[in-house]
């Protein structure tokens, strides 16, 4: 025990649906180039009514759990959909963000989509066809638009978080809320798998909203412990409350 280094139990959750995501889909029907988000920054785009529902019916799901195996550590991206659905879930659970340790991380962050911003499909292919091309090409793992990310440089601010939780927050229980790229990121991490495992399950999964992965410490795995998988895109919390289950891609959507 003495050499442990992980939590205990790591719930890693995407936001509620979001008004961007509602917007998004409503760009794609019309056959729009430009995603109408509203706000001026895709970090200031709030959670859609129905997000918030979401968000409430996973906080009474954590709610049901006996005190000793509630979220003590909450990081969260900085995005507002993202804190909502934190906050949102903690009410609902009877949870005191100022009973446990409640952290916004940048790290956490959604990808950065860089000129791609708010184009739905038709857009990117009108405007930057040369970056339909070059995303064709290479792939969503490696592509990275001007200004924008690519996945590996999600995963490289995520193994500087997965540092910091060892470091921090071993033996104790971490409930991370970010975004669908982030979860599979994570899940890429954790894993130790391969572009094409994360690829695979990225095509054959769309990871839901206020959707819950996670993972539990198992003495038994490797030398030292690891973290076992234990869930993924769990989505029972919505159900049990007949909140709708959504998972709307983050905006934009590229060609796969």
């Amino acid at each position: 025990m003495s050499e442990q280094k992980w939590p205990d139990r790591l719930w890693i959750v995407r936001h509620g649906e979001s008004a961007g995501n509602v917007a998004r889909d409503a760009a794609e029907s019309a056959g729009l180039h430009l995603i109408e988000i509203g706000a001026r920054r895709d970090v200031d785009v709030p959670l859609s009514p129905l997000g918030e529902r979401q968000a409430a019916a996973l906080g009474h799901w954590f709610g049901q759990m006996l005190r000793e195996q509630q979220p003590e550590v909450v990081l969260t991206s900085p995005y507002l959909r993202a804190k909502e659905t934190a906050e949102i879930a903690l009410a609902a659970a009877g949870i005191d963000p100022g009973d446990i340790t409640f952290i916004p991380d940048e790290r956490l962050r959604e990808k950065e989509f860089g000129v791609l911003d708010r184009l739905t499909k038709l857009g990117i292919q009108a405007r930057y066809p040369e970056q339909a091309e070059f995303r064709q090409a290479i792939g969503k793992f490696y592509h990275r638009p001007p200004g924008g990310e690519s996945w590996c440089d999600i995963i490289l601010r995520l193994r500087n978080v997965i540092d910091t939780i060892t470091r921090e927050y071993c033996r104790e229980r971490v409930l991370i809320v970010a975004h669908s790229v982030v979860v599979l990121c994570f899940r890429y991490l954790l894993e130790r798998m391969t572009e094409e495992k994360i690829l695979a399950i990225d095509r054959e999964h769309d990871v839901a909203n206020c959707s819950v992965t996670t993972y539990e410490y198992d003495t038994h795995l490797g030398k030292r412990g690891k973290l076992a998988l234990r869930a993924f895109n769990f989505v029972a919390p919505l159900e049990a409350e007949g909140a709708l289950v959504t998972t709307e891609k983050d905006v934009p959507v590229a060609p796969k």
